[in-house]
């Protein structure tokens, strides 16, 4: 065995994703609920209800939403294991005869095809066509209820903010401190979320910054049409 084994990025997508879609998810919406409750000028009570509120409804949405999604995947992967279970019991021959086709593909001679296959077979013959009939991996396997947690936590981690910052900011100055930390804040998410995943940090963090952006002036303009409207 290697005394350095390689670590492959590709081995973080299943927990990376759902921790930068929560945290991103968490802090935009969130302090876009800030932004615009506090731009309708109706009071510290309603931005601090408003957000609280977010944060509550937003983890448990991304929870059962992640949840849910990821165990939809979770069933169809079981389908195709139980199939693949099923034509091992009744039709071994062929089934070694499939893995070996695969391998002939893959490069190898006939022969040697044929005694990977034979190999395998005996040694874990599901997982084998589990792996290179099916595409199934370890690290790539759908676990709900891992995601489930990851999103809730991160979409609460990333709330966070915005609910502490319209707690202690006075009221004038919650739209602009929520604003400006919330930008910051995505700023560092960008560029951690595109470092970890080895793309172009740069455009990961302009990315979230703009979205983020976007997200708050839109809120804060309706939050200020709506509360010129009632006054």
């Amino acid at each position: 065995m290697s005394r350095n084994p390689e670590i492959h990025r590709s081995r973080r997508t299943s927990w990376l994703r759902a921790a930068v879609l929560g945290a991103n998810d968490g802090l935009i919406s969130t302090s876009s609920l800030a932004v615009g409750v506090a731009a309708s000028n109706t009071g510290r009570e309603a931005v601090i209800v408003a957000t609280v509120a977010g944060l509550i409804a937003g983890a448990l949405s991304m929870a059962a939403g992640e949840y849910v999604s990821v165990s939809s995947q979770s069933d169809t992967e079981e389908a195709d294991l139980e199939r693949e279970r099923l034509e091992l019991e009744t039709e071994p021959d062929e089934e070694r005869a499939e893995l070996a086709g695969i391998y002939r593909a893959r490069g190898l001679s006939p022969a040697l095809a044929r005694q990977v296959a034979d190999q395998l077979t005996a040694h874990d013959a599901l997982g084998a066509h589990a792996r290179d009939e099916l595409g199934f991996t370890d690290f790539a396997r759908a676990r709900p209820l891992q995601a489930a947690l990851a999103s809730a936590a991160a979409f609460a981690t990333g709330a966070a903010l915005p609910v502490l910052l319209s707690a202690i900011l006075p009221l004038s100055s919650v739209a602009i401190g929520v604003s400006a930390s919330s930008l910051v804040l995505l700023a560092v998410l960008g560029a951690s979320a595109a470092r970890l995943g080895g793309a172009s940090i740069g455009r990961g963090t302009v990315r979230v910054m703009f979205w983020g952006a976007l997200a708050m002036l839109c809120t804060a303009l309706v939050g200020h049409l709506f509360g010129t409207t009632i006054g």
